[in-house]
């Protein structure tokens, strides 16, 4: 093979906005090592998130392209992954802007926190697209790793330090559990790798209805179902939230989300079409599951960031939705739900830092009467808390309507019913918490707001906390009423990925050369 055929097989200009990101991550290492701790603080932030917004540019730039494998087929860049690593990149965007004044408060590096930031969005953009086993695993554990790391980061912490070590245990079995999983499918289908070989391959050795193929069915969904916080594989969630810096906790409940449903559709699409069925019906007890549990769990929770963890539980509940439905509309009600869910919980993470950040506490009895010492704090989290339950006319009413119009039409009549019932049980929470802030009179104020320091948005890292803010609380108010640009990009991802095709395709296939490769047996016993 000659060099100018290698070169159009690897076609590396399909990753060019991970290496922007990579360019960005060196930029901010070197650079704080050349000019010290101090003085990088004031531009690694910048320069992070300029690399960031650089690298959507590059994604939006290769939305038309028509050559999208890249590495011998190990990478896909098409438009359901260029919107997936949009997600990831504009989510880690937001945390560097929420994290400035957090992590220089804890007195850690902001510079090393940024790269290990950066390496777990490289980590979630590669997860995005990879179409090939080993490219699987290993982005998988970039991120996963990474996300370790950002858990433990306040390490004069004890809670910080507990966070890290459970996250460790229990995602280092998951990861073995999943690998092993990958390696079942790989010794199924006679050592491919690349996932659009894997099922007709399977399928040719006459294993499709084999023990094996199912049991690496169940552990692969082990392994994205702890990626995303489903239950029962959601144990770590609260403590990992409740002791992690609280960007981390924004990052996790987002970036890592969305690079754990990506995975979830391409995988299962492609390596396991004839066991279509099965995987329906396991995503499905796992969506009443994640949704009853979430939700009336949280229901319990005196701290914010635990309540939010069992939020963001139970929204992985309501986005599995969309994949059980298994349509085009379910897929792009996912995109879209997605793209809003991005703004609504980092917006509400943003104001459970500030609020720290002032008082020294996240207990949700000490939001009482905030709105008489911060207005602006207190619509933004209230904003926010009322999307992410779904009250019109705010971006979350139309994400859970466009899941559930989806699974209506695709016959998943039980399943959108108990997503209407189990959402009006999460109205009462994050209601609860607005009635705390809003209606108490002034005697009725917290002690810790009743001392609430004055504001002063002058202070270092308080300016790019505000940004994050504002801008979040104007994309969650103006998103649902201006949607129609949300809707065409989530539908266009989908109908414009030829991984629905395929599969489609695939599915048909595989089926058709069961039935060639049983006949012979039923022919034999008449």
């Amino acid at each position: 093979m000659d060099f100018s055929n290698l070169a159009a097989q690897l076609n590396a200009g399909a990753i060019l906005p991970e290496s922007i990101v990579l360019i960005t991550l060196m930029v901010v290492l070197i650079g704080d090592l050349i000019v010290g701790r101090t003085a990088s603080a004031k531009w690694t932030p910048y320069a992070a998130i300029g690399g960031l917004l650089l690298s959507i540019v590059a994604l939006y730039s290769q939305w038309d392209s028509t050559n999208t494998l890249a590495f011998l087929g190990s990478f896909n860049a098409d438009p359901l992954s260029i919107v997936f690593r949009g997600i990831i990149a504009l989510s880690a965007a937001v945390t560097i802007l929420m994290s400035v004044s957090y992590i220089e408060q804890t007195g850690t590096a902001l510079a090393e926190f940024i790269c290990i930031l950066l390496t777990a969005t490289l980590g979630g953009m590669f997860l995005s697209g990879a179409n090939e086993l080993v490219m699987i695993f290993v982005s998988l554990e970039t991120l996963s790793i990474s996300s370790y790391m950002l858990t433990g980061y306040a390490k004069r912490d004890p809670r910080s330090n507990e966070a890290a070590l459970k996250y460790l245990l229990i995602g280092a079995a998951s990861a073995a559990v999943f690998l092993y999983g990958l390696s079942l499918l790989y010794g199924l289908s006679g050592g491919e790798t690349n996932l659009n070989a894997i099922a007709q391959a399977i399928a040719n050795n006459g294993v499709s209805d084999s023990l094996g193929l199912i049991i690496a069915l169940v552990f692969v969904i082990a392994g994205i179902s702890f990626k995303i916080s489903a239950v029962p594989f959601h144990q770590w969630t609260p403590d990992v939230y409740e002791g992690s810096p609280t960007p981390v906790v924004a990052f996790l409940s987002v970036g890592s989300k969305a690079a754990g449903f990506a995975l979830a559709i391409r995988l299962l699409l492609n390596a396991f079409p004839v066991l279509s069925e099965q995987w329906h019906f396991v995503f499905t007890a796992l969506a009443i599951l994640s949704m009853i549990l979430g939700n009336v769990v949280a229901l319990a929770q005196t701290s914010m960031k635990r309540m939010l963890a069992y939020s963001s539980i139970a929204q992985a509940g309501f986005v599995m939705i969309g994949l059980i439905a298994g349509t085009e509309a379910g897929y792009s009600s996912m995109v879209f739900y997605l793209l809003i869910y991005l703004f609504m919980n980092l917006g509400g993470f943003t104001c459970v830092i500030l609020f720290s950040l002032r008082t020294g506490t996240d207990q949700i009895s000490e939001y009482s009467g905030l709105y008489q010492k911060d207005p602006l704090l207190t619509l933004g989290l209230s904003i926010c808390l009322l999307s992410l339950g779904g009250i019109p006319p705010l971006a979350g009413f139309f994400g859970k309507i466009y899941l559930f119009w989806a699974g209506w039409q695709a016959g998943l009549y039980a399943l959108v019913l108990l997503g209407l019932v189990t959402s009006v049980v999460s109205i009462y929470y994050y209601i609860r918490v607005v009635k705390m802030m809003v209606v108490k009179e002034p005697h009725e104020m917290s002690d810790v707001v009743k001392n609430y320091p004055p504001i002063r948005w002058n202070l270092p890292g308080m300016r790019p906390l505000q940004v994050g803010l504002v801008l979040s609380v104007i994309v969650t108010s103006l998103a649902g009423i201006l949607s129609n640009p949300l809707f065409t990009l989530a539908n266009d991802s989908v109908s414009r990925s030829p991984i629905f095709q395929q599969a489609a395709i695939s599915q048909a296939e595989t089926v058709a050369t069961v039935d060639v490769i049983s006949s012979p047996a039923i022919i034999a016993q008449d």
